[in-house]
């Protein structure tokens, strides 16, 4: 018996900007295809044009494009089973509705909107809930109640109607979920979907199945919220006759506000300060939601952040390559339970990530923001400059606050650091310092560290006193690495310069 091929699909609604908890959805997505040879295809599911937001489409592609996440099928990289947007798909589905009617599993129904939701409310003044299902179908407007003269009149005449699924009576039902096992439903707790609607488009549940099967469609990841769809899914599957080739199902945890508590939702990102979507979106009203991307994450460490929330690789490590990540995913590692997101943890992986590039890609990064403040720098003494500052950095925007003193001298100083460290003695002991500096002829780090250490306890000067304001003179302020590697780097030559202006200036 061949092996089945491995065919995974991520199939969002352009119907706004990308969250994190899709990008995640596309990424489990992406790495269960990978880990099994498999394909990972993106399909748009546009069926309810009422929710379409114009970019939406191309904001899901440039996010998976960052991201890394590359489509094997879909609308720009083409494939055997196109087209890859639902609405383009349209005139496919009809028929499949149409193969349910005359198999018994649907039916017309000809309510009407207004007379469904006088129902509604008649059902609320007696503290019930209106469902449409089983026990309430036979006594509405429907091809089941109404005899089938009068059906034919109202579709010929050009009444509208909805297709809806009839959900079988009082069966129960045994499903199976990578993620959750094992899982009973009675039918008696279904309600009867819509399946086609009146606009002539397919509803969410009909479009899905059809394209998942006729796309051979191996397994199903998606989010934990499309749980309560699985048993219609499922009676879709059998009703059509299709059990055989019926795709596994696995549905992804929650991702919670990092306290816990409810789903982490598009609109908490910039209320709690920080990104929950992979780009900055800027919808057509003109408001402006903040990105990963342009809060100067690496995509890797955003994708490395989030593999983990919801995945457990078993061990302890946690920096992961999409490589690596491809070779040890599995979604028999998926949790059952939410995962509390970590704005703190994000800016962990970053720093990761950061501090593992090379200096030289840090220094390439990092020179086009030299260039903008108009300072030109050999990348050779940038790459030294990233070297010795890197540790403090989160991101590449601050690689600047943490190093601005090797590219310009202090023209002032930090006051409570002058009143702190800046003693009577200090221009005395500084001017001495220069003249040690400049007898030093391989004026490097080691040589520097050792004449003028030699000298400060040979007089018994005090060596936190007499270095902090030397840091003063040569960076303005308390902070920096390493003092004497930052002597080393600005060269005797500045070294001197900066001295003599401090003395001058602070006295």
């Amino acid at each position: 018996m061949n092996k089945k091929e491995i065919r995974v699909r991520f199939a969002p609604s352009p119907t706004g900007p990308l969250h994190i908890g899709g990008v995640r959805t596309a990424l489990y997505n992406y790495l269960f295809a990978k880990k099994n040879n498999g394909k990972f295809i993106l399909r748009i599911e546009d069926t309810d044009q009422t929710r379409f937001v114009a970019g939406a489409e191309k904001y899901i592609m440039e996010s998976l494009k960052w991201c890394g996440i590359k489509i094997d099928e879909g609308i720009n990289e083409g494939g055997e089973f196109g087209p890859y947007k639902q609405s383009e798909r349209k005139d496919i589905y009809f028929q499949y509705a149409q193969d349910l009617i005359k198999s018994g599993n649907a039916y017309y129904a000809f309510d009407t909107p207004e007379e469904l939701e006088k129902i509604r409310k008649e059902y609320e003044s007696t503290k019930k809930t209106f469902t449409y299902d089983s026990f309430v179908r036979k006594t509405l407007k429907n091809s089941i109640s109404l005899p089938e003269n009068e059906v034919k009149k109202l579709i010929d005449s050009g009444v509208n109607y909805v297709i809806r699924f009839k959900i079988p009576e009082n069966q129960e039902l045994i499903l199976n979920d990578i993620i959750r096992g094992e899982i009973k439903v009675n039918t008696s707790t279904l309600d009867d979907k819509v399946l086609f609607k009146s606009d002539g488009m397919p509803t969410y549940h009909l479009a899905n199945i059809v394209d998942d099967f006729l796309m051979k469609i191996s397994h199903v990841i998606r989010g934990e919220e499309w749980l309560p769809s699985l048993p219609l899914h499922v009676l879709l599957y059998k009703a059509f006759g299709w059990e055989e080739k019926m795709p596994e199902f696995a549905h992804l945890p929650l991702l919670l506000k990092p306290d816990g508590n409810g789903k982490l939702s598009k609109r908490d990102g910039d209320k709690l300060g920080f990104p929950v979507f992979p780009l900055q979106w800027k919808s057509p009203s003109g408001e402006v939601s903040s990105g990963y991307r342009e809060s100067d994450y690496f995509p890797e460490a955003f994708i490395n952040m989030l593999v983990l929330l919801g995945w457990n690789p078993g061990t302890e490590q946690e920096i992961f390559s999409l490589e690596q990540l491809s070779e040890s995913f599995s979604l028999e590692r998926v949790g059952k339970s939410g995962s509390k997101f970590d704005p703190e943890k994000a800016k962990w992986f970053n720093h990761q990530y950061l501090i593992n590039k090379s200096d030289k890609e840090l220094a390439e990064m990092f020179q086009p923001v030299l260039i903008e403040k108009h300072l030109n720098f050999d990348l050779n003494y940038i790459e030294k400059v990233c070297s010795l500052i890197k540790d403090r950095a989160t991101f590449i925007n601050e690689l600047w606050e943490h190093s601005y003193f090797f590219f310009e001298s202090p023209k002032e100083y930090d006051n409570k650091v002058v009143k702190k460290r800046w003693k009577e003695n200090s221009p005395e002991i500084l001017n001495k310092i220069i003249d040690i500096l400049n007898n030093i002829k391989d004026f490097n780090r080691k040589n520097c560290h050792s004449e003028v250490i030699s000298y400060l306890e040979k007089n018994e000067i005090g060596l936190g006193a007499a270095l902090n304001a030397l840091r003063l003179t040569l960076v303005g302020s308390g902070k920096g690495p390493d003092l004497f590697s930052i002597i080393e780097l600005l060269g005797k030559e500045e070294v001197v310069l900066r001295i003599n202006f401090a003395i001058k200036t602070l006295n």
